[in-house]
């Protein structure tokens, strides 16, 4: 298991997708972590060079158990289109394995605010999550909120609103209201410096070691912005001015309400309508670096530059996404 008081070897569910690339490569990086990606027997995704391979059945629960046995942590990226089974059953499988460290699926908004939870029901499984490992108890968790992934957001239409084909954006109320979002570089290089932290304190901080966080939600983030500061820099990256753009206002309990109605029509960008929307409602729910504060400076994270995010995520919104 882990060496002396050190997480040394990491398991990553998810190794080739959007995130999980970027965790997997940030903690090679570091040089003080073997990574291990588990990955279905018929995937064809492409992993990160140096990323162990380990093929699995979820229809038999013993390639799990035989493929997390030995693993310090095991992290958890899926998308919303895994079925719903598949983290119990990885939970279940590192319990039996040993694991004592799980990272679970969170990557998202504050799935602490009860609100928020309420309100978007993707969410609920992410407590369901956290309440199933500490009631096994046979791992300890440490849930990672990131808020909105920028460049994947930015780059849809019905999320933040931007429709970089036609420069039109629709401001939500005011496009004032300020959340708490992470780039994909940046997620990367907190579960890399997270899970290099010592397991028990060592030295002067008595704060940074992961038994600090044990069974918490903590988060992480690149910027805390709004709307319009999305906007601005938008204006810079594409050389443009606010008379150029198309801008209306929509208030966001209409939009959110809309987006629900949207649903139940089995339109899928109501999805998108409602989980944004809420996100922005003038609550605070989506300002956690304000409201529960960030692990940001005890693990060194960097300021980043958010024009250069911004450009990343108009190049995506040429490609169909979603939405």
């Amino acid at each position: 298991m882990a060496t002396s008081n050190h997480i040394t070897k990491v398991a990553i569910v998810g190794a080739g997708g959007n995130s999980g690339r970027f965790m997997a490569e940030a903690l090679l990086k570091t040089g003080k972590h073997t990574i291990t990606a588990i990955t279905r027997v018929d995937s064809q995704t492409q992993l990160p060079k140096g990323a162990i391979p380990k093929k699995v059945d979820y229809n038999k629960p013993e390639t799990l158990v035989e493929a997390l046995r030995g693993q310090d942590a095991l992290v958890i990226t899926l998308s919303g289109h895994t079925p719903k089974e598949t983290e119990q059953q990885l939970i279940n499988a590192a319990g039996e394995a040993g694991v004592a460290w799980i990272l679970p699926n969170e990557w998202s908004p504050d799935s602490a605010n009860e609100g928020l939870v309420k309100d978007v029901f993707i969410f609920q499984p992410k407590v369901a999550t956290r309440k199933a490992i500490a009631g096994l108890g046979k791992s300890s968790y440490i849930a990672v909120s990131t808020g909105f992934w920028y460049e994947w957001s930015l780059a849809i239409p019905a999320a933040f609103g931007f429709d970089f084909a036609n420069r039109a954006v629709t401001l939500f109320d005011e496009g004032e209201t300020k959340i708490s979002i992470s780039t994909w570089p940046q997620i990367g290089r907190a579960v890399a410096a997270l899970l290099s932290l010592p397991i028990n304190p060592e030295g002067s901080n008595q704060d940074a070691c992961l038994e600090n966080f044990k069974n918490k939600v903590v988060y992480v983030k690149s910027f805390t912005i709004s709307q319009k500061d999305m906007l601005e820099s938008a204006l810079r990256v594409t050389g443009t001015k606010e008379e150029d753009w198309t801008i209306t206002k929509e208030p966001t309990k209409e939009r959110y309400s809309s987006g629900i109605k949207e649903m139940q029509e089995g339109k899928r960008i109501g999805f998108a309508n409602m989980m944004y929307t809420r996100t922005f409602y003038p609550d605070g729910c989506g300002d956690f670096e304000h409201n529960k504060g960030t692990l940001n400076s005890l693990l060194h994270l960097p300021e980043e530059d958010m024009d250069e995010a911004t450009k990343v995520a108009i190049e995506r919104s040429k490609t169909p996404i979603w939405g």
